[in-house]
């Protein structure tokens, strides 16, 4: 079989282009990986700017509600036990006002998984909002109660909203118990700070550590039934709370399946047992017709 020279050129050319994008790409591969291998190992180093951010639990941890003092968003002097003397569970979020951007997104987060709680803040809980600005007023505080009362949509509830400010003294005291890192940083002028709110019991131990910026319904009410102890919610929530737990490592409630298993299968032994007393008096009533009976004869 005849073959042209062109040919056999454009097959030569074409295997040379072939041969130098496999190399190009090798190279390219090369880069990306020495590039991604390089940033892995710095990644691990924590920038210096960042080494205070960030959550230390404290769980069982009491804090001093009684000896930290704040204004509230009518410029009234207030401690915490102002709310947790109502015997009622507080979720307690440190942000600061002016922040433009990750307070906003959790303090929305938080009144979006209100809304679908058929529980309200000043009757089941209170919500506490502590402002980590030691230069922020009671104004800014208020206008802040009323954008997020307006959010809600039920102002009937104003009353289980606080809007905090207070001195840097009582402030830092605050997030040190509570194990909330935060730093101002000069050159953007900002805070930064982790996004996680706290859920107190009326005692003021911390109970619960929510994190992100969305809060499950679930998760919240479960949050809140364990720190009042089982005093508020119904038999539903309080079996939920059984056979769920926070899972420190997905940092939500999980089923327990051991204690599912265990209340599936009490539930079998109830079961059972009623179907056998139900079948036992039948039969003992069977049994008495019978001797009825055969007396009559």
């Amino acid at each position: 079989m005849f073959i042209r020279p062109s040919s056999c050129l454009l097959g030569f050319r074409l295997r040379s282009l072939a041969a130098s994008a496999c190399v190009a790409l090798t190279l390219v591969m090369t880069l990306l990986m020495s590039a991604t291998l390089g940033t892995s190992v710095y990644a691990t180093e924590v920038p210096q700017e960042l080494t205070d951010i960030g959550i230390k639990e404290h769980l069982g941890g009491k804090v001093s509600i009684g000896d930290l003092h704040f204004k509230d968003d009518e410029g009234k002097d207030v401690t915490l036990s102002k709310y947790t003397s109502r015997g009622r569970p507080i979720i307690l979020a440190m942000v600061y006002y002016e922040c433009p951007n990750l307070c906003n997104m959790l303090l929305n987060g938080l009144t979006d998984s209100l809304k679908s709680l058929d529980w309200t803040p000043g009757d089941q809980f209170d919500i506490v909002a502590v402002s980590i600005n030691p230069r922020e007023t009671p104004d800014l505080a208020a206008k802040k109660k009323a954008a997020y009362i307006k959010e809600y949509g039920r102002p009937q509830t104003a009353s289980g909203w606080h809007f905090l400010t207070g001195e840097e003294s009582q402030i830092k005291r605050l997030a040190s118990e509570v194990g909330f890192g935060y730093r101002y940083d000069k050159q953007e002028q900002q805070y930064a700070h982790a996004a996680v709110i706290d859920v107190l019991t009326p005692e003021g131990k911390v109970s619960r550590y929510l994190y992100g910026i969305e809060f499950a319904q679930r998760d919240l009410r479960l949050a809140l039934t364990e720190a009042s102890s089982g005093k508020i919610g119904n038999v539903v929530d309080r079996f939920l709370l059984f056979c769920y737990h926070y899972d420190p490592q997905t940092r939500k409630y999980s089923p327990i399946v051991s204690r599912i298993m265990q209340t599936g299968a009490g539930g079998t032994v109830l079961i059972f047992g009623g179907f056998l007393a139900v079948f036992w008096r039948r039969e003992q009533r069977h049994v008495s017709q019978m001797r009825d009976k055969k007396g009559a004869i």
